[in-house]
């Protein structure tokens, strides 16, 4: 890794003290290096390898176009040596990490049926949003924004994952909620030991297994009852629910067909659909709290598109403020430091001629090139109908939606590899916004 500039000290000592302030303020050093090397590379330390971070559409297009046996996703956040190291095979499971089909519904079934879905997202957030609260006639509550954002997230996920009426049930959503943390723990923990150890320190030393056996149990019965009806009346028996449940019901083969595979997937997908999704929510909540001047025209836009088109999706995708005001605050808040993360799986040779070596780590400068004055004017600053006034100047009106992906907006990654429910999170997103600002005045607590 010569060849790329250290930000950061390169020797032995300095180094282990760059990765533990690496672990602390990651976004400061990735900047700092993005403004000395500003559309190239550089490389940082953290607490288990040295990690080339780029910037730029050059290099963001050769990660994007590299094939999966050069550059790949799924090796560096199993990897034990890489910042973003999950240990999915052993915290998700070995087949969900390796075989992950379920991974195809995202992108096809829930995408393309959420206009069939969207009155069940509906009629959960409305739900959610009265018995999360629980306001009971109260003129004011203060809330702990993150914890209620968690419930209603997960609730409003999982009636489209596993349905009515176990999506309500308290310890389903707890258990999925608790998962997240303790997956990411376990993931850490397994990795402070030699490979060799990895399944036994799963099994004994995270919570993961006892999450999976809570999960079994409400899951089972529903599965079972299932399996009855296909054995009894074929695969396209009447009423047969459209979810998470009954698309992996009918793609899995051999060994995934069991209780504990489906349970397994039902929390990988949880896992991905809950933390994040409540993190964005939660951040556009602070930005409309601190921000209560946009309240109005938020609510005008909705009362506005609802009054023609009814609560839809279609009537979602003409609110453009709603859309702009959670694209800008995960713009501008972000979900991680870098991201698109990638093991080196061979020597890897960037357009520009500089190569990575293999077994390396790579990522892009996320945070940095969202707030470079350079791509966004006054990036810095909270504009909640920046990518509405945007849109206004497309020729085609689609670049600047949240779900919109370019080298310079990267919260859901690029390429193949980009999040493939990116579709659903903002349905539910921008359901969740919409419903607030046309049922609550909100302000931060003090």
């Amino acid at each position: 890794l010569d060849a790329f500039p250290t930000v950061g000290s390169s020797t032995w000592l300095g180094s282990w003290w760059s990765g533990i302030k690496f672990v602390t303020n990651a976004s400061d050093i990735i900047q700092e290096g993005y403004k000395k090397h500003k559309g190239g590379a550089f490389k940082v330390v953290n607490m288990y390898s040295w990690l080339v971070i780029v910037s730029g559409t050059r290099y963001v297009d050769d990660i994007r176009n590299a094939s999966d046996d050069e550059l790949s996703n799924m090796e560096a956040i199993n990897d034990a040596s890489s910042e973003t190291t999950m240990k999915f095979e052993y915290t998700l499971g070995h087949d969900v990490h390796y075989n992950p089909y379920h991974v195809q519904f995202m992108r096809s079934q829930l995408t393309r049926g959420l206009g069939t879905l969207y009155p069940a997202i509906r009629d959960e957030v409305v739900t959610a949003f009265e018995e999360v609260l629980d306001l009971r006639g109260n003129g004011k509550l203060d809330v702990p924004a993150f914890a209620a954002v968690q419930k209603i997230v997960c609730r409003t996920s999982n009636r489209i994952f596993v349905g009515l009426p176990l999506c309500r049930d308290p310890d389903w959503i707890d258990l999925n909620i608790r998962f997240t943390f303790d997956a990411i723990k376990g993931g850490i923990i397994i990795g402070l030991f030699p490979k060799f150890m990895a399944p036994l320190v799963a099994r004994f030393m995270t919570n993961v297994p006892e999450t999976n056996r809570r999960a079994v149990k409400h899951l089972g019965p529903i599965i079972e009852e299932r399996l009855k009806h296909l054995e009894e009346n074929g695969n396209a028996w009447a009423d047969k629910p459209h979810d998470l449940i009954s698309w992996l019901m009918d793609e899995a083969e051999g060994s995934e067909r069991t209780i504990k595979a489906w349970t397994q997937r039902v929390l990988a997908v949880n896992f991905a659909a809950v933390h994040v999704s409540a993190h964005s929510f939660t951040q556009a909540l602070y930005n409309l709290a601190t921000n209560p001047q946009y309240i109005q025209p938020l609510r005008e836009e909705v009362e506005s598109v609802v009054a023609t088109e009814g609560w839809s999706k279609d009537a979602l995708g003409k609110m453009y403020k709603i859309d702009s005001f959670l694209r800008e605050s995960q713009r501008i808040e972000g979900n991680a430091a870098a991201t698109m993360v990638r093991k080196v799986l061979k020597d890897f040779r960037f357009s520009d001629g500089k190569v990575i070596p293999k077994g390396a780590f790579l990522a892009v400068a996320a945070n940095s090139t969202h707030l470079d004055d350079e791509l966004y004017e006054n990036a810095r600053k909270f504009d909640p109908f920046r990518f509405a006034n945007m849109r206004s100047e497309d020729e085609d009106g689609i670049n600047n939606q949240f779900v919109s992906l370019s080298p310079e907006y990267l919260p859901f990654g690029l390429g193949r590899h980009a999040c493939p429910g990116r579709y659903f999170a903002a349905n539910e997103l921008k359901s969740m916004l919409a419903h607030v600002v046309t049922s609550y005045d909100i302000k931060l607590e003090n």
